[in-house]
């Protein structure tokens, strides 16, 4: 019964660090999304240039398309919105955005200070299409099938290395 006293600490301890050890691997912006794999929701949504215009997931059906989810006070989609111009200009997937929580003006001032990589962009003010998409925050971006199925998520800034890696060997695969 005393070696039990001894063990069952040691063994606790030796669970715990297994534990640690394999969280301090994990990588943070790798949050499995249960909608991977999963039809895209449904959206009906005005346009964020013209709100008479109204858009919806069924107007994207038979195409691959990127939907990118930001807003004018993101800093981070600052940092990733010149990635994504540049992307646009050489991509012939259609990247549509998903305008969250921000006001019109806001976000067509700030288009037009810093590019407008979209086909269209949806106006999202009340963040209920976000939370559909299971929006964490911004920026995130999607990559919708075909069929519209969702295949990827990247949460925060896309980069060059998660185009080169990731984005761009998916779109190829799902437009062939």
């Amino acid at each position: 019964m005393k070696k039990w006293q001894y063990l069952a600490p040691l063994a606790l301890f030796a669970v715990m660090l297994g534990f640690l050890a394999v969280g301090l691997n994990l990588n943070p912006r790798e949050v499995p999304s249960p909608l991977i794999g999963k039809p895209a929701p449904a959206f009906a949504l005005p346009r964020l240039d013209d709100p008479a215009q109204t858009l919806t997931k069924e107007d994207l059906a038979g195409k691959v398309w990127m939907l990118n989810v930001w807003a004018s006070w993101c800093v981070a989609c600052r940092e990733e919105h010149p990635i994504l111009v540049d992307f646009a200009k050489r991509s012939p997937v259609p990247i549509y955005g998903l305008n969250y929580k921000d006001q019109r003006p806001d976000a067509i001032n700030w288009l037009a200070r810093f590019g407008n990589p979209y086909e269209a962009s949806l106006h999202d003010l009340k963040g209920l299409v976000g939370i559909d998409y299971g929006v964490y925050g911004v920026p995130e971006t999607f990559v919708i099938d075909k069929q519209g199925v969702i295949r990827f998520k990247q949460i925060g800034p896309v980069t060059p290395q998660v185009l080169r890696e990731r984005i761009e060997p998916l779109l190829k695969e799902l437009n062939a």
